[in-house]
């Protein structure tokens, strides 16, 4: 794809894949029943001549690559020409708009080519995961990896997959795996540890071959009751806050260098209300017009010929989802996309339409059952949810199952703790979140201060004990409470208490964000404007210098 493309392509999607992806393969702890982890889609993908092609934590080497590739200036210019001729001429002054949203799905699908799947949503050109991966599990399900005392660390058998592959399909691999596993440590049982993508594999396997496999299982970081970063943006629930926009650059801060005039020139623009404005002159003119068509693009020419990236679609959004990108039954793109949808629709009619069902089979089955759950950072600021306590890619209440949670604004009210009664005790010291609400509330844990994008050592054994124990093992066995803090800086986890409790990076201050009324608009206006300033001559000043 061409430059221009490349770099616009690269803004847009920073939040939603500039995300390093950190584990500590380092946990302590061991037990006599092996375990089985399978994470989400942090692996890199590779050609059929195992070339590195894409990791998600690298998204700004990608488009970099792909620059480097143009042949030119002309071929740029080909490029906006190509998607802007049936926007302005076609859409714009006929109001058609059928070949603007085909140009725009072509150029970018150019850019996307290495990674994304066909019409059938199966992988081409031999893309996947590498050949050491490979070679790896074929080794490992050779060796009992038990050490002299007979006991078996959470990473000595790792399932690798190639993590856009439908989630049903990829099952009957993991079960393969399972069974390898159990045969070469002679254990009629395994544990299995989920996290993120994975958990959706997981309960595929599950609802498919059942649980007697299964001494525990655990959820970490889970996806499979939606994640409103894969979910919102492709069901018309697209959104873009100035406030929240900051907030994120916020949480990227060790990662990314941002200048306070940055910071200060958004909040400058939210306050104005340009965006707000922008968004009004939008939707008043071509925005119902376009946004299915260009969400249909988008997502068809980037990560939504992905099945397992469907997964992550919430049942509240998938109908709106299908709808967005496939249009109407009966369409042309339907028809295309047939091979797609219907391990789409496979995975919806096995998986999430069970949900509830398959999660509570565990409890029924005397499994041990681990879920633990992350927060303290802002959703990316691409949803319309973006004020729901959240992990950085999915709210507190669907990676727990069902935790009653408070906005990012807001606290669970006095009034509503005290009409807990007993069950008051699920509360967090921070008036976050109310576990009693979870599927498993005994058995859930909360992290703050541990996005989505860091999996710690001390999670690790949490997950770990719990799904290889004896029996059951709740919140009231382990060193580690309900909730707890982590601080990523001195990698240490704490207790949470309400002197500790308070990690998020930024402030979120209602009054201030979205003042409610005209004296109050104009006074944020202005103090916006004067910090923008300051900002402003800070910057220049330490050019000049």
């Amino acid at each position: 794809m061409k430059k221009a493309l490349s770099v616009i392509l690269a803004a847009l999607l920073l939040f939603s894949l500039f995300v390093p992806v950190f584990a500590a393969e380092d946990a302590t702890t061991r037990s006599t029943v092996p375990t089985i982890l399978i994470a989400g889609d942090g692996d890199p993908l590779y050609d059929a001549n195992n070339k590195r092609l894409f990791r998600p934590s690298e998204i700004l080497n990608y488009f970099g690559d792909k620059a480097e590739e143009d042949d030119g200036d002309s071929e740029i210019i080909d490029s906006v020409v190509n998607v802007l001729k049936p926007f302005l001429f076609e859409g714009i002054l006929l109001d058609q708009w059928d070949n603007y949203y085909e140009k725009l799905q072509e150029e970018l699908t150019e850019l996307f080519s290495d990674i994304v799947l066909d019409n059938n949503g199966e992988a081409v050109n031999g893309t996947g995961i590498s050949n050491a991966r490979k070679s790896y599990m074929a080794k490992a399900v050779k060796t009992n990896k038990a050490d002299k005392n007979g006991t078996y660390g959470m990473y000595d058998y790792r399932f690798w997959y190639d993590w856009r592959l439908d989630p049903v399909a990829v099952a009957d691999d993991f079960n393969d795996y399972v069974e390898a596993v159990k045969k070469v440590t002679g254990k009629d049982k395994v544990a299995i540890v989920g996290r993120c993508l994975g958990t959706s594999v997981v309960l595929a396997y599950v609802a498919k071959y059942g649980t007697d496999s299964i001494h525990g299982i655990a959820f970490y970081g889970s996806v499979a009751a939606g994640a409103e970063i894969l979910s919102e943006p492709i069901s018309g629930k697209f959104a873009v806050d100035g406030n929240a926009i900051n907030r994120t650059l916020a949480d990227f801060s060790d990662t990314l260098d941002i200048h306070p005039f940055i910071n200060a020139t958004i909040d400058l623009i939210e306050k104005s209300g340009v965006i707000d404005g922008a968004t009004d002159i939008v939707k008043r003119t071509i925005y119902y017009k376009v946004v299915k068509g260009v969400t249909s693009a988008l997502a068809l020419s980037t990560f939504y010929t992905w099945p397992n990236y469907w997964a992550a679609v919430s049942p509240e959004d998938y109908d709106n989802a299908m709808l967005y990108v496939f249009g109407d039954e009966g369409s042309a793109k339907r028809t295309k996309y047939a091979g797609l949808i219907e391990k789409i629709e496979d995975y919806d009619t096995l998986v999430r339409d069970n949900l509830t069902a398959l999660m509570k089979s565990f409890g029924e089955k005397d499994i041990n059952v681990a879920i633990l759950s992350k927060y303290g950072y802002q959703l990316l600021p691409i949803c319309k949810s973006s004020e729901l306590v959240a992990d950085e890619f999915t709210s507190v209440t669907r990676s727990s199952f069902g935790a009653t949670a408070s906005t990012i604004y807001t606290f669970l009210s006095d009034e509503y703790i005290s009409s807990l009664g007993e069950n008051a005790k699920y509360v967090s010291p921070d008036k976050r979140v109310d576990a009693s609400t979870c599927l498993y509330p005994d058995s859930t844990w909360f992290v703050k201060g541990s996005s989505h994008t860091l999996w710690n050592k001390y999670e690790d054994e949490i997950v770990h004990t719990v799904a290889t124990a004896d029996s059951q093992l709740t919140v009231n066995d382990l060193p580690y409470t309900q909730y707890m803090v982590y601080d990523a800086e001195n990698d240490t986890m704490a207790v949470m208490t309400e002197e500790n409790c308070n990690t998020e990076n930024w402030v979120a201050d209602e009054k201030t964000d979205k003042p409610d009324n005209g004296i109050g608009k104009v006074s944020a206006f202005f103090k916006s404007f004067f910090n923008w300033i300051i900002n402003f001559f800070k910057l220049i000043t330490e050019k000049l210098v």
